[in-house]
């Protein structure tokens, strides 16, 4: 361990020296990769126009994609809402090691009877629970926190209903491709998992006749999340989170970024080195803290509020039926929300399915009903708390008019006419009702950007082992290039970088959802196990455990 952080040092520093002593060096990158890739960018989210209003082709088929895959299941996303909540906190666990012996199943003293133990091991190398907070930890964070601000100050406050029904939507695409996640996934002889949509796209379209299709798409997606992985989920969050803090500690040095890089590649390095075991015992203990720390000073302004509630809901639903024609009407509010909702959860861009393939399961849709929680938590529940909180206290201190930002699409405040992003403009909504609470912002800002990096990097290494192998030259040298990105993130300003980056994150969705739709018939046939097998879990009774009939799982 000591020798890997030492060489990762060794490599790191001579690199970010010659970088801080030739800023113009950044510039010149920015400026290449900006001539090079703007072409590549522009196609990926080339705009279709809707009533006047542009949305980008690859969000439209996210949506539409969902909305297939919630008929298609028939509302799997809220029919077992229950059940899935149960699953991520172990509730059914025990159905990994047992199943009834006969179709009739028996209850005696509070315990069902006539059980069979299944023999061979569990396969997989982390919790429903852990899965789930390391799949949330890469979509949580500056999307609900800044996103959610310039969308609102965009499309008014009737787009937070249109990010609910999105996020609703959502749940039914994770929930698909992390069922194939696990059902495709491969495990080693170490027991090391490995899955995702390489894995599903390549071994699962090959079942259906398609496999040259599969192998395709399965590389495709793979470059491209190795791209998403050093720029949105790397070098942004680094970025944000060194000018965050720089920003709340007024620290006035040309290498300030550059220092916050390397204590964060550090950071970052100490948790992803040990692998998906010790990033899931990261995130299951970070995530939750900051998501309560977070929702519980919205619900503290709503509280002190609660008179206001009513005029909050009501600007909400008047905003969505009734929008201002500034806002572009209903359909312009339709698609702030509908976009806004898109880049915040990420369900169907395939992601998420890397982190859930990692699960200690038998079951691959018991993953599956686990990871639609995640778009509930990040959409539904926090960036709608986030609206309200903008809401009330923008009216109640008049901070700014809605529909009113720049050309950056920074928000401009009404007492000093000044642009501001949309951290900031969160900030200073939840400062005006808890003094100094733009400090415990900026915290939860750093631990939502170190978080989202340190998932990203797990989603990018099991792309980087799909194309160029397993072995462990591949394992550090993914890791390294890592850890050198989030140094650069922090210490430079490579917007063309970071946009391409970004385009490649959503470039994903185009193979992925090519892959969900095909594989839609082996989703619904492992639903339909997992619910005749909790069949047992849902009844007033426990697991006899002293069986002594035994059988090999399959």
């Amino acid at each position: 361990m000591k020798k890997i952080i030492f060489s990762i040092c060794c490599l790191i520093f001579p690199f970010l020296t010659f970088a801080q002593e030739e800023m113009s060096v950044g510039e010149s990158i920015n400026a290449a990769f900006e001539k090079y890739t703007t072409p590549i960018v522009d196609t990926i989210m080339y705009p279709i126009v809707i009533a006047g209003k542009e949305l980008p082709i690859v969000i439209l088929i996210l949506l539409l994609g969902a909305l297939f895959f919630t008929i298609y299941f028939k509302g799997v996303n809220l029919r077992y809402f229950k059940d899935s909540i149960k699953t991520a906190w172990g509730k059914y666990d025990d159905l990994d090691h047992y199943v009834p012996a006969d179709e009739e199943i028996t209850v005696e003293d509070g315990k069902v009877k006539d059980t069979v133990k299944l023999t061979g091991e569990v396969q997989g190398e982390v919790t429903h629970f852990q899965a789930l907070t390391a799949s949330l930890s890469a979509t949580v964070g500056l999307g609900n926190i800044a996103g959610v601000a310039v969308a609102i100050a965009l499309g008014g406050p009737g787009a937070t209903i249109w990010m609910i029904i999105a996020g609703l939507l959502g749940m039914a695409s994770k929930f698909v491709e992390c069922t194939l996640g696990v059902k495709y996934r491969e495990v080693d002889e170490n027991g090391k998992t490995y899955g995702g949509p390489m894995y599903y796209l390549s071994k699962g379209l090959k079942e259906k006749g398609l496999g040259g299709l599969g192998k395709v798409a399965a590389v495709v997606f793979a470059i491209f999340c190795i791209g998403g992985s050093f720029g949105g989920g790397n070098m942004f969050q680094s970025n944000q989170a060194s000018s965050q803090l720089i920003q709340m500690t007024g620290w006035d040095n040309p290498n300030a970024g550059l220092y916050l890089g390397l204590i964060m590649a550090v950071i970052i390095g100490l948790v992803i080195i040990g692998g998906i075991k010790r990033i899931g015992s990261f995130t299951e203990k970070v995530v939750p803290f900051m998501a309560i720390v977070y929702v519980l000073a919205g619900f503290i302004i709503i509280a002190i509020n609660i008179d206001m509630v009513g005029y909050a809901l009501g600007q909400i639903w008047d905003g969505a039926m009734n929008p201002n024609a500034a806002f572009g009407g209903v359909v312009g509010v339709i698609i702030v929300g509908f976009q806004r909702a898109a880049f915040s959860n990420e369900a169907g861009v395939g992601s998420a399915a890397i982190a859930h393939s990692a699960v200690k399961t038998r079951y691959p849709a018991s993953e599956g009903l686990t990871a639609s929680i995640g778009p509930f938590v990040d959409t539904v529940i926090i960036c709608t708390m986030t609206a309200i909180v903008i809401i009330i206290t923008n009216a109640k201190h008049n901070l700014f008019t809605y529909g009113n930002l720049d050309a950056a699409s920074n928000v401009m405040l009404n007492a000093t006419n000044e642009p501001i992003n949309g951290v900031d403009l969160t900030s200073v909504a939840f400062d005006s009702a808890i003094p100094y609470f733009s400090i415990v912002l900026t915290i939860a800002v750093v631990l939502f950007a170190i978080s989202t990096a340190i998932s990203w990097s797990y989603y990018g290494l099991q792309s980087w082992k799909y194309l160029f192998g397993k072995g462990k030259v591949q394992d550090i040298t993914y890791k390294i290039l890592f850890l050198i990105f989030v140094v650069v993130g922090a210490s430079s300003s490579l917007g063309a970088v970071i946009a391409f980056s970004d385009a490649m994150i959503f470039a994903m969705v185009f193979p992925n959802i090519i892959g969900l739709v095909l594989l839609s018939p082996k989703v619904r046939k492992e639903l339909q196990a997992y619910l005749n097998a909790i069949k047992i879990g849902k009844m007033d009774a426990g697991i006899d455990k002293a069986s002594k009939k035994t059988k090999e799982a399959s």
